[in-house]
């Protein structure tokens, strides 16, 4: 294939196999696949009840598995947002306990699901036709000739963001992308944990630039999109189109980049297509899940020029932001919402922003219907089922960070390869406890912490008993943090 630069670079056959492999199984879902989903689907009338079954789980349906996830359409964009809210994180629970593998659940709408079949149905036709597969017609209505991007959710502009000391920095740097009449930095990369802002954000960004600037090409997807897009072009010897549409773009926004962790093909393409954009003085966004230096599977070369631009990190939220967003999101949804409610939400849902909004338009959502005031007793009754989980979940994230507090080292370490001994002890006592205090497999923990091996958490986990025994000191650092973590 021809890369930037005008050189040529041979497919060696062990990539086209990898690319072929990824393209003919990593989508379609396997035998197994689908019978631990039927199995799952089943299962789910005696999980969480009859009239809940029937009212909202019973129309999901497999659609793919890639990369550690599983995709699953419903019907309307309302049931997705609700299933995501009160029910995905039970059901992922589910397909890991039979599947380790098993990740992330990803839940799409019908009508995308369909659009994506019909993309494929495009592709075979333009294929037999000898045509280009990647390039849809002309419009007229200023949107891009490719129909690569995904679209924008109108919820998500910088007048809904609530701004507070954790997201500071991103949001500046979002705006100041927006706002500057050239490229401020590039890339601009933004790093943080699940349901923090980062996809908010980039649709910000989107929203102002159509508004500020409707000729700009803005572009945005997922990394999976990326890797899908690539891996079709290969297959229909199209990468030329490829890229094109990625190439001649104003603005490209890529979210969860991790994700094309370990699939050097991909990372290849997205290298040379991130040069031609920097040599070209475009805009370039990144998201991920940890800063460019934590990220283990990407190349080296890569790795770097994540970290050319701004580095900007989301950290979990204070009680002050949460209590901010619910105010916000009050006024939004025109409530009748005591302050107390609000103050109540903010104390006891701080994982993570998405699980505080999704709480609040469930209490509201009760009152609607049931035609009743909302009040802070009502509230604990609506939410119980919420509220126990949250009293009794811990996460990994949150035993590193208060195992890193406790001892006095950086986050990143608890990832790094770093194997001084100030930092191997705390990062074998944080696996240690997230075997204690989680229901995590090994191999889970293994991953969280910078994709180790699962021999690795057991030899840690074994130290760590047996320097409880000798070590008073070790045996009371354990327990200092057992308890700042279960309160």
């Amino acid at each position: 294939m021809t890369e930037s630069g005008g050189k040529q670079k041979m497919v060696s056959k062990e990539q086209a196999a990898e690319q072929v492999n990824f393209a003919t199984e990593s989508y379609v879902p396997t035998p197994e696949i689908k019978a631990l989903w039927t199995s799952i689907h089943d299962n789910m009338r005696n999980e969480f009840g009859e009239a809940v079954f029937r009212s909202w789980l019973k129309p999901m349906i497999l659609q793919a598995s890639y990369h550690g996830t599983l995709e699953v359409s419903v019907p309307t964009r309302f049931m997705r947002d609700w299933i995501q809210s009160h029910y995905s994180a039970r059901i992922l629970e589910l397909c890991t306990e039979k599947n380790p593998d098993i990740r992330r659940l990803e839940i799409v709408v019908v009508q995308a699901a369909m659009r994506e079949a019909e993309e494929e149905r495009k592709v075979e036709s333009a294929k037999a036709a000898k045509a280009l597969p990647l390039k849809s017609n002309e419009n007229t209505s200023g949107e891009d000739a490719f129909d690569l991007s995904s679209p924008f959710d109108p919820r998500f502009t910088f007048d809904s963001f609530i701004v507070g000391k954790p997201n500071a920095l991103a949001h500046a740097a979002a705006r100041r992308i927006v706002e500057s009449g050239n490229v401020p930095f590039n890339p601009l990369f933004l790093y943080g944990g699940v349901g923090l802002g980062k996809t908010h954000l980039m649709h910000a960004i989107g929203w102002a630039m159509k508004q500020q600037a409707p000729e700009k090409k803005v572009m945005y997807l997922s990394a999976e999109k990326f890797m899908y897009q690539f891996v079709r072009a290969i297959r229909s010897q199209d990468t030329m189109a490829f890229k094109e549409a990625f190439r001649s773009v104003d603005v490209l926004m890529i979210d969860d980049i991790q994700f094309i962790s370990g699939k050097e093909s991909t990372q290849e393409e997205f290298f040379h297509t991130f040069n031609a954009l920097v040599d070209q003085n475009k805009q370039i966004v990144i998201s991920a899940d940890k800063a460019p230096s934590d990220l283990t599977g990407l190349e080296e070369r890569l790795r770097s020029r994540l970290a050319w631009g701004l580095v900007a990190d989301i950290q979990p939220s204070t009680y002050e932001l949460r209590l901010g967003i619910l105010q916000s999101k009050r006024g939004m949804l025109g409530a009748e919402i005591p302050d107390a409610v609000l103050e109540f939400l903010a104390l006891k849902v701080c994982s993570n922003i998405r699980e505080l909004e999704g709480a609040l338009n469930r209490i509201v959502a009760h009152a609607d219907v049931t035609k009743s005031v909302i009040t802070l007793e009502s509230t604990q009754d609506v939410l119980s089922d919420l509220l126990r989980a949250h009293d009794r979940r811990i996460t990994i994230d949150e035993i590193q960070r208060k195992v890193a507090e406790h001892y006095n080292i950086r986050l990143p370490d608890m990832h790094s390869a770093r194997r001084a001994r100030n930092v191997a002890r705390p990062r074998q006592v944080a696996m240690y406890l997230a075997k204690q205090l989680t229901s995590r497999s090994l191999p889970e923990i293994g991953r969280k912490f910078g994709g180790r091996d699962h021999t690795t958490v057991m030899h840690a986990v074994r130290k760590v008993e047996e320097l409880m025994r000798d070590d008073a000191q070790i045996a009371q650092d354990v327990e200092i943090c057992r308890r700042a973590l279960t309160g």
